[in-house]
């Protein structure tokens, strides 16, 4: 990782982004993920371009934009144009640039080359992990912001606990579910809501459907909400009518793997090592082929940022990075159960941040 992280609340943002530039040998760089834009300058649009040079920083957007823009965007002038790649190239050929970063993981193929091929014989640097972690340390505005929207999920999911019954439908749950946080504030849901019941549990990321709640099911509810752009990661699983004495073995296995996981976390230590604390744990007890995802996640702006708490993960912890924690077992065919918090990682360990308690619920 190169992004200097020293973090100085909003208004060193975009020095940071220019410590990097300068640590790569760059004049500029340009960002074209939304997030990105959204946290150096403010721009909450859905479209637009943000350069940050050695002195000057331009947001580029259509107009559609252009009002909102000069509203809402701080440390950057704007410029209207009709062309995108166009106005990009205007800018990097007006101030002379002879070398320019840009974010791959944001710029289609197309327009990399379209590009590049405007731009001639200047340099345009393809960066990934050199600004990947921009977002990952959260300062104490962005901390509020998700308490906020843990918060409003939060009310949001025991609201609806009641209505957890046999009979009622995925579906039914998911919106009033939705329906919930967007009525106690939220200006949006983090992602599609999952209510997944009975074998669809098993499936990680199903999408809640017309199934009927029965006696005896799991149900494992994934949901989120947006406030203020920052968003909120949370799972629970509870059980319907009667629990089998396997359900509730498994589940405690889960519970267990997830605090363990939850202890593992602290300033400075390896991802992979998160991960592999839950995942040798549930493997110590016949179910680590089961786990088929990573433990965790950064959350931001974007329900899925850095850092992920991935065994394929080369990255460690930091102060002030907010994370989920959520191993979980799938048996397919059957039933699945998955544990989700969301912590804000300390010196010496972290904070949970998500309030809803983790041991086993039955409804209905």
């Amino acid at each position: 990782m190169v992004i200097k992280r020293d973090f100085k609340g909003a208004r060193g943002r975009i020095e940071r982004v220019r410590g990097t530039a300068a640590t790569l040998a760059l004049e500029a760089i340009l960002f074209l993920d939304m997030a990105n834009i959204r946290y150096l300058v403010g721009f909450t649009g859905s479209e637009g371009a943000l350069i940050v040079g050695e002195k000057n920083n331009y947001l580029l957007v259509d107009g559609r934009y252009t009002s909102q823009a000069r509203r809402e965007a701080h440390d950057a002038e704007v410029r209207e144009y009709r062309d995108k790649v166009e106005g990009i190239a205007s800018i990097i050929e007006g101030e002379g640039w002879k070398n320019c970063g840009i974010e791959s993981m944001a710029v289609t193929l197309r327009d990399y080359i379209k590009l590049r091929d405007r731009l001639g014989g200047r340099e345009l640097r393809c960066l990934a992990e050199e600004v990947a972690f921009l977002r990952a340390v959260k300062d104490a505005a962005e901390v509020d912001k998700v308490k906020e929207a843990i918060g409003i999920s939060s009310s949001a999911f025991l609201s609806v606990l009641a209505g957890l019954r046999p009979g009622v439908e995925e579906r039914d749950v998911a919106l009033e579910l939705e329906y919930q946080i967007r009525r106690g504030g939220a200006e949006n849901v983090s992602f599609e809501t999952i209510v997944a019941s009975g074998e669809n549990s098993a499936l990680p990321h199903a999408r809640p459907g017309r199934r009927r709640l029965e006696a005896g099911d799991l149900v494992v509810i994934d949901y989120g909400a947006v406030c203020e752009g920052y968003c909120s990661d949370e799972t629970c699983t509870v059980a319907v009518g009667d629990v089998s004495d396997r359900q509730r073995e498994v589940y405690g296995i889960v519970k267990e793997a997830h605090d363990r996981a939850i202890a593992a976390v602290r300033a400075g230590v390896a991802c992979s090592e998160v991960d592999r604390v839950a995942r040798d744990f549930l493997t110590e007890r016949g179910l680590g082929k089961h786990f088929s995802h990573g433990t965790g996640h950064g959350v931001g702006l974007r329900v899925h940022e850095e850092p992920r708490l991935s065994y394929l993960s080369k990255d460690r912890l930091e102060p002030g990075m907010i994370l989920t924690v959520e191993p979980g077992v799938y048996l397919p065919g059957s039933w699945g159960i998955r544990i989700e918090d969301m912590v804000i990682v300390e010196e010496e360990g972290c904070k949970v941040l998500t309030t809803i308690p983790k041991d086993l619920r039955v409804v209905g």
